[in-house]
């Protein structure tokens, strides 16, 4: 059996997201991750993984200091 990756696509645009670099800037600090991203309005896809994850983790090391 053959394993296909899933497409996803834009909501608003239709289009396929593409994996791009996104900057997040919070309390004056930033950090950036691959995120898929659509390539005709830049609206990205956030993961519940990334968001409970990475997202979750630098906002408790930054509202700590």
């Amino acid at each position: 059996m053959e394993y296909t990756e899933k497409k996803w696509r834009c909501r608003k645009c239709g289009e396929e997201l593409k994996n791009t670099q996104a900057i997040f800037d919070y309390m004056q600090r930033s950090f950036s991750e691959e995120l898929l991203r659509c390539p005709k309005c830049g609206q990205v896809l956030i993961t519940s993984s990334l968001a409970d994850g990475k997202m979750h983790e630098v906002e408790e090391m930054l509202e700590d200091k």
